[in-house]
Order: structure tokens, then sequence, then C-alpha cells
């Protein structure tokens, strides 16, 4: 029997590159968001202009935008301490309002809009 010789790395490596070609892709969400987390928005924006934050919260936010993920899983853990102290139904729909990417975009371009209709009074 004649032993075949093995397929290099770089064969092996191309061989694999179109299997994993999507594995870690993330997906824009495009679906639009329910009335009630579109209120919440709302309100946390109509918080941060009331409070002229709206500089330091944009910061803030483009800053922290890609670990939108990992502070939605913080207030899950955080839930039983909030629970003692607040009502934490808007705290749980905050985190799971986290857990999409485009939640921090849209809370942007609401308080971008919103701080350009207090400048132009």
């Amino acid at each position: 029997m004649i032993p075949r010789p093995k397929a290099s790395f770089a064969e092996r490596l191309r061989k694999l590159r179109p299997q994993l070609a999507h594995a870690f892709a993330v997906h824009q969400e495009n679906r639009p968001l329910p009335q009630e987390d579109q209120a919440l928005l709302e309100r946390l924006a109509e918080t941060i202009i009331d409070r002229r934050m709206a500089t330091p919260a944009l910061l803030f936010f483009e800053s922290v935008g890609p670990m939108n993920f990992l502070g939605s899983q913080v207030l899950h853990f955080l839930t039983p301490l909030l629970n003692l102290t607040c009502r934490a139904t808007e705290f749980d729909r905050a985190a799971r309002l986290l857990e999409r990417r485009d939640t921090i975009p849209r809370l942007i371009a609401l308080i971008e809009a919103k701080a350009s209709v207090v400048a132009t009074r």
C-alpha cells in the first residue's frame, strides 16, 4: 500500500475557510421595536435632554456601544438587587433592549434629534 501524502496546512485551511466564513457573523436587527420599548427609549432620551446631558451621554453611548450585550447581562445579574429597591420591570426591559445590537444607535439618534429640536428653540 502506497501512503498518501497528507494535505498541507494551507490546503486544509482553504477547505475550512468557506465553512467558517459566517460562523461569527453578527447580523443587524432590522425589526421595529415594540411600542413599549420605543417609549422607554423616548423617556430615556427626554430625561437626558431635560438634564442637559446630551453631549456627555452621546460620548458615553458612542464609546460603550460595542459592549451593549455585556451591559444587558450586568442588568440581568443585578435584577434581584434592583427588585429590592425599585420596580425592576423597566430594568428588565432595558436589559432585553440592550441585547439587540441596534438599540444604542437608535438611542443616539433619538438624543441627537431631540437635542437639535431643543437647540432650535
